[in-house]
């Protein structure tokens, strides 16, 4: 998805009930001054609001999105999963796919690839997560890894407009460490050049 806007997308993970709505106004009050015009909000909370919060931001700026899918697209013998059109049902317009957590859970890139592609059949917004841990970085890894994720993750995919491409190095995640401007700039640098 290449444009000019900002991103600012909350992943809820395994938190959050009703009560958590009540932010949103506060959130919309905040995004509608002028020089955040070009800030796009994204909300994913877990399935469970989903519908709540797809129901309360309905005309507002604010969209929301599902923290993951399953990679069949509609339905199937999938206990506790939920499929990119059962998401789509509930109006929901983005997915958060290939994040660290769900790596580590035993999404490959080759299942990550099935995800997005389901999710896209669906004309639905893809939020693909990439980035390298600690030990590929200090193995001076992180080229490598992210370009086999963003080949291999985005196999067979023509068009990527639907695409929100998330730099997440896994290395910062929880541990309050955060990436130097010069190292974000780097990884865009070769995203542009090497990569899609």
């Amino acid at each position: 998805m290449t444009n000019n806007n900002k991103y600012f997308i909350a992943n809820l993970k395994m938190y959050g009930n009703k009560n958590y709505l009540k932010s949103i106004k506060k959130v919309l009050n905040f995004s509608s001054k002028k020089k955040y015009k070009k800030c796009r909000i994204i909300y994913c909370p877990p399935y469970t609001i989903l519908a709540n919060f797809v129901k309360v931001t309905k005309n507002t700026r604010i969209k929301i999105g599902a923290q993951n899918c399953h990679q069949n697209e509609f339905s199937g013998s999938f206990t506790g999963s939920i499929s990119p059109n059962m998401i789509k049902s509930i109006g929901a317009k983005y997915i958060i796919i290939g994040h660290s957590e769900n790596r580590f859970n035993g999404d490959t890139n080759t299942i990550i690839n099935k995800k997005i592609i389901s999710t896209l059949n669906q004309k639905l917004n893809v939020i693909f997560c990439i980035g390298e841990t600690l030990k590929e970085k200090r193995k001076k890894k992180t080229y490598m890894v992210l370009n086999n994720q963003i080949l291999q993750g985005l196999k067979n995919i023509k068009k990527i407009n639907n695409i929100i491409l998330a730099y997440e190095p896994v290395w910062c995640i929880g541990t309050g460490r955060i990436p130097k401007e010069s190292e974000i700039k780097k990884q865009l640098i070769f995203y542009k050049k090497d990569s899609i």
